[in-house]
């Protein structure tokens, strides 16, 4: 007997990527709809096929260096006379691969005529070459703006003028049942629309650190990444970026970013290259998934209500803290909106910058509070937060020679060929040292340098620690304070 398997797969729908779970209105003033009347979409498509473009994706083939286990007969198979060596019995080896040339497609939206488009983080992440062509077969080549990992969004830049563009609708109004289309380029199917209603709202998927998104029975699959959601009056609403489906491929809900969250990532990867984003700094579940898992346990919760967020662990020093909100608190509220569940929450807070002010209303052993907080951002700062560049670090870096590995008995490491004044000098470090790992990550060129040093900058503890080794031979452990920039 053949038992088929039962696993729900979340699929980024730009790639053939699976995540196992266990990834017309005549005029836009007219109402597109009434009561036991038909919905007329043609309106909304001819606005929003012109502005969605087709990306291709092209990571080139490189050379990287890999260890890998030896075989302890291999030589001999090669040599069996033994006259070229000896088995290494069983010790790592390195060897070069050449990886393959990785071509991709997704898909993008033109929200201004002067060629700024959004589309996912993992539709243009690692690329080498990006090409986005229009729905007229106009190509231009393509240069990331910035992008974000936590929301998966990405801003990128075309060269031209009166290019056609989308408005921008506001999602928060969107209501349940209403009428949308999903338009993208699935299967490398050009200019393709589909229709269907919204089925929920602030949905999370845990496959993103940041979700609050539209769920939708329009069908969306692998090349719809980053196209559309658009409402009947012909506006953008939202980034389509997820399938949920048993196999793979849709088979009934598709999920997009709203404009909520992709309003203030544009807004902020335009003007400073990174997302500022405030937080709380708490720790939360929903209130429901808490109640269901202490009956688990056996245990009866009353909390004086069924919904909103319930508190895990509040840090010191951040904005929950200087409220007096406390574990076991709930939050069901924040500026005036009612707040159900995390998504909700984190939807209102990825609208706002550090320094914003927001009024929390939350449950204190079930009694109502509220409280205007000043948010921060996850350094537990009001500063803007900026991306570091290697320039940052005051040094010159390379790659060490073969005859460095050999005489370190190391496979890899960056070696400081000069050093200047800056963050590394003040921690201690020198010309000559040679680095081999940042905060856990081996650091093997200079591109796995800029993405440690890049990612420490912006998160909650920007510090790197180095580990590594003086031309001796000699170990060494060095802190080096990014905040001090």
């Amino acid at each position: 007997m053949t038992m088929k398997s039962n696993k729900t797969f979340l699929t980024a729908a730009a790639f053939a990527l699976t995540l196992s779970l266990t990834p017309a209105c005549t005029n836009a003033s007219q109402s597109p709809a009434v009561p036991g009347g038909q919905v007329d979409l043609t309106y909304a498509a001819e606005k929003a096929l012109p502005a969605v473009v087709h990306i291709k994706y092209v990571q080139n083939s490189k050379i990287k260096t890999v260890e890998v286990e030896s075989d302890p007969f291999s030589d001999f198979f090669s040599d069996p006379f033994g006259f070229f060596g000896t088995p290494n019995n069983g010790e790592r080896q390195r060897r070069q691969v050449q990886t393959p040339k990785r071509e991709a497609s997704g898909s993008g939206v033109l929200i201004s005529s002067d060629g700024y488009i959004v589309t996912n983080n993992h539709v243009v992440e690692g690329a080498d070459e990006l090409t986005v062509t229009l729905n007229d077969n106009r190509e231009f080549s393509a240069r990331i703006i910035g992008n974000d990992k936590t929301t998966d969004l990405a801003l990128i830049k075309i060269d031209g003028k009166n290019l056609p563009s989308l408005p921008i609708g506001d999602s928060d109004k969107l209501k349940v049942g209403e009428w949308v289309i999903a338009v993208g380029n699935p299967f490398n199917l050009n200019s393709t629309v589909t229709a269907g209603i919204v089925s929920a709202k602030a949905r999370s998927l845990y496959a993103n650190d940041l979700e609050s998104f539209i769920q939708t029975d329009a069908a969306i699959n692998q090349g719809n990444s980053g196209g559309a959601l658009v409402n009947t009056q012909g506006e953008l609403v939202g980034i389509n970026a997820m399938l949920y489906s048993q196999t793979g491929s849709y088979s009934g809900y598709g999920f997009a970013i709203p404009t909520t969250i992709m309003n203030k990532v544009v807004a902020d990867l335009k003007q400073f290259g990174t997302v500022q984003r405030a937080v709380l700094m708490i720790q939360g579940m929903d209130v429901h998934n808490f109640i269901d898992s202490q009956k688990a346990k056996g245990q009866e919760v009353d909390l004086g209500t069924n919904e909103g967020v319930y508190v895990k662990k509040v840090e010191d020093g951040g904005a929950a803290a200087e409220a007096g909100m406390e574990e076991g608190d709930v939050i069901i509220g924040i500026d005036g909106k009612k707040v159900g569940k995390l998504a909700e929450l984190n939807e209102v807070l990825a609208g706002k910058r550090p320094g914003d002010k927001a009024k929390v209303t939350f449950l204190h052993k079930k009694e109502k509070k509220e409280k205007v907080v000043t948010l921060k951002n996850t350094q537990g700062s009001t500063d803007v937060v900026k991306t570091a560049d290697l320039d940052v670090l005051g040094a010159n870096f390379k790659e060490i020679s073969d005859a460095q590995k050999k005489q370190l008995e190391i496979s890899y490491g960056l070696e400081i060929t000069k050093i200047n004044n800056g963050v590394m000098k003040d921690a201690g470090l020198a010309k000559g040292f040679i680095i081999q790992k940042i905060n856990d990550t081996p650091v093997k060129t200079l591109d796995d340098l800029q993405k440690v040093v890049k990612d420490a900058s912006t998160s909650k503890e920007p510090v790197l620690y180095i580990q590594g080794l003086w031309p001796t031979g000699k170990k060494k452990y060095f802190a080096v304070d990014l905040s001090k920039n």
